[in-house]
């Protein structure tokens, strides 16, 4: 078997178990061919000929795993996440073991499953960005770039102090089109949703199936943070009874194809990679365009 480990060297605070995971792999008859992204690196150099091992394994955070399934869509090259950064939510949201032995035994005996991904355009820029979990516009940009700085000492607690710095977030009246539908509406932020949960294990939808060919638009409707509590609670809530009520603050739409579009423009975020760049934004699913490595025990995404 013939590995190909794509490691993003800015992600991460500490020893993510790299050396341990790479030795189970050796230790197994695995070749392991190792590449580093560092600043300013491009992904696609580093896949170049992916098609010719058996899996790729991106290490790294949500838009590094992202970077790559985007880079590889529809070469059906299986994509082991493995957990080394800061919210690692895909890797949660499919059950990645983080145990390095455990990732040993996934890429060399885990099953798969294809997964949708989406691609976000910026009409200002028109640079397409892939994203395997959520892309947004608004407040949650906000609490990505705040977060950034913190990310390396706080872990996933930044993204919370991140949040407390921005108490008052911008208003905007939104214009969605929808799959052809246009939707008039107005909040602090617009998600576009592969998969629901979020930081601190939280579900803003009741559920979604991330290879439907469906995105969840959530707007979240509160002109400040403490108006988002009902919706937090009802989220948390979730763990424990069934379809807590999350209509207070959020409204939730289905689509394939969004344009957004706000006013006064807001900040973009993909995977908790912000860009350099304001509304408005297109996205589109890309059905079942990523396939990911999982354990054969919880091989069905949340």
């Amino acid at each position: 078997m013939r590995v190909l480990l794509v490691v993003n060297l800015k992600s991460g605070q500490a020893d993510v178990g790299l050396y341990d995971y790479v030795r189970e792999l050796g230790a197994s008859g695995a070749e392991v061919t190792m590449r580093f992204c560092g600043p300013g690196g491009e992904i696609a150099d580093l896949l170049k000929n992916a098609s010719s091992f058996d899996g790729v394994v991106a290490a790294g955070g949500d838009g590094t795993v992202s970077a790559i399934c985007h880079a590889l869509a529809g070469t059906r090259t299986p994509v082991l996440a493995y957990p080394a950064g800061t919210a690692n939510l895909l890797a949660h949201n499919l059950r990645i073991p983080s145990d390095p032995r455990e990732l040993a035994r996934v890429t060399i005996e885990g099953d798969t499953t294809d997964i949708d991904l989406g691609e976000l355009l910026c009409d200002r820029t028109g640079s397409r960005r892939g994203f395997v979990i959520a892309a947004g516009a608004g407040y949650d940009a906000a609490i990505m770039e705040a977060a950034e700085p913190l990310k390396a000492t706080l872990g996933v607690a930044a993204y919370l102090v991140g949040a407390l710095q921005n108490l008052t977030p911008t208003v905007s009246r939104f214009t969605l089109e929808l799959d052809g539908r246009t939707i008039h509406t107005e909040g602090i932020a617009v998600l576009v949703m592969n998969m629901v949960r979020i930081q601190f294990d939280l579900a803003l939808t009741h559920s979604s199936d991330p290879s439907d060919g469906i995105f969840e638009v959530v707007v979240l409707r509160t002109k400040n943070v403490p108006e988002l509590i009902p919706a937090v609670w009802a989220a948390f809530l979730d763990r424990f009874i069934d379809n807590p009520d999350r209509s207070a603050g959020l409204e939730i739409h289905t689509a394939s194809e969004i344009h957004i579009q706000a006013d006064p423009p807001l900040p973009l975020q993909y995977d908790g990679e912000v860009l350099k760049a304001t509304t408005p934004m297109c996205v589109r699913v890309l059905p079942r365009a990523a396939r990911m490595l999982v354990s054969r025990e919880t091989s069905a995404p949340r």
